[in-house]
């Protein structure tokens, strides 16, 4: 009976409150359906900004890269506080007797990677010279006299980055070849060949470029990046490169500088990690890198076996086909690449080493190992570097001086000890 009672007073408030609660139902209904309205309308102007500010960006943003960094436009890059290391003195370097590095970028195949290649670069490696100096002063000495800004050249928007390279090498050289080049008061010293450089005055005697390309055996090329997000050549002192000319270069991005030279796989393989490398290179972490072609002439400024240097649309087809193995010389460049602190410029210095074919196969596993590498080019690849026009002479040679080099006792097994990727 208690429980009969119960529940017919419970029915009696029921009845009595049911418009008090329909209208807390409602109220709590209508509240939560305005929360529902009011988020819906703030996610969707959140996603209208992201995306006007994605329409705004001049390229996707880096990671690493543009966190903690204003936007920037070129010309407005905030100078580094990074000071480059001293050199220590190269051991008992000398102009007349010190041979140049063995660099052997090459691998065995069977199959051929199109990479970066990059490796960390300690600051006494910066610039290499060596007893091939005179033969390259020389050269460029000449080229700049004959051909001028065909080789160098300077945009007034760069000037203050190659004004930086040049202030850079009158602070390193003397620090590393301290018996080649001495400081001054006014700029550097060269005790070889008795020149003198005022890297002070205003204007220039000539330009940066060119004042640094007589210091140096390497050519130079400095790189910009624009409110694009890509980086064009904008400054350069090519005067030893044998198949490209800045005058075809010049003033382009750095990914047209690749598809216009037909570089393979540049697009497939190379341009993003490119791309992003320039972008997140750091004034105090410079890097290196190597790469190797085949000549069938002598000439270590341009390969006149292709056609002259100032006939356009020259190539490897224009070439001679399989002349003797005496006129077959290995050509390898080692790329410096590091960014200015002051201007931002990403420099390039490309230092060639050319050899005749006939003295490198001396060397023990050399010649089977570039026989290898050479066998593992793709198609692009041979195109690119010429094989038809010299393959069939060429690999036969080094077939036969393996095939010397093993008769003579050559214990394959012991390369690794001996021969260390990219010597």
């Amino acid at each position: 009976m208690i429980v009969s009672s119960t529940t017919t007073k419970l029915h009696a408030f029921l009845l009595q409150h049911t418009s008090q609660i329909h209208d807390a139902i409602l109220s709590i209904t209508i509240l939560a359906s305005f929360a529902w309205i009011t988020y819906a309308l703030l996610q969707n102007l959140r996603s209208r900004y992201q995306q006007q500010q994605q329409q705004h960006k001049t390229r996707p943003s880096t990671p690493d890269i543009e966190k903690n960094k204003k936007k920037r436009e070129f010309g407005e890059w905030t100078p580094s506080p990074f000071k480059r290391p001293e050199p220590a003195p190269y051991p008992n370097w000398d102009v007349q007797t010190t041979k140049p590095l063995l660099y052997r970028p090459f691998r065995y195949g069977p199959k051929y990677f199109v990479t970066m290649g990059l490796r960390s670069m300690k600051w006494d490696e910066w610039i290499e010279l060596d007893n091939h100096y005179p033969r390259f002063h020389a050269d460029k000495a000449r080229r700049i006299k004959e051909r001028g800004s065909k080789c160098c050249k300077t945009a007034p928007e760069a000037m203050d980055g190659a004004i930086e390279l040049l202030e850079e090498l009158a602070s390193y050289l003397p620090a590393r070849y301290p018996s080649m080049f001495r400081k001054s008061s006014v700029g550097i010293d060269n005790l070889y060949t008795g020149e003198s450089f005022n890297i002070v005055q205003r204007p220039l005697p000539e330009d940066p470029m060119v004042t640094s390309a007589r210091l140096v055996q390497d050519d130079l090329a400095l790189m910009f990046e624009k409110p694009d997000g890509q980086y064009y050549l904008l400054a350069g002192a090519v005067l030893l490169a044998g198949f490209w000319r800045l005058e075809d270069k010049f003033g382009m991005p750095l990914s047209e500088i690749h598809t216009s030279g037909d570089v393979p796989q540049y697009r497939e393989k190379l341009e993003k990690g490119m791309m992003n490398f320039f972008r997140r290179v750091k004034p105090e972490d410079p890097v290196l890198r190597n790469n190797y072609f085949l000549q069938v002439d002598d000439q270590l400024a341009w390969s006149s076996s292709i056609g002259s240097e100032d006939e356009p649309g020259i190539s490897w087809n224009t070439a001679e086909k399989n002349r003797a193995i005496e006129h077959h010389f290995f050509r390898s460049e080692r790329q410096s690449l590091r960014r200015l602190p002051r201007s931002g410029a990403v420099v390039f210095t490309i230092r060639t080493y050319f050899e005749p074919i006939t003295e490198i196969v001396k060397e023990p596993y050399v010649p089977g190992r570039l026989a290898s590498a050479i066998r593992s080019w793709g198609d692009d690849v041979s195109v690119y570097k010429g094989k038809e026009k010299y393959g069939e002479v060429l690999l036969e040679y080094l077939d036969r001086k393996h095939e010397e080099q093993l008769a003579n006792g050559l214990d394959l097994e012991k390369e690794d000890e001996v021969r260390a990727y990219p010597y």
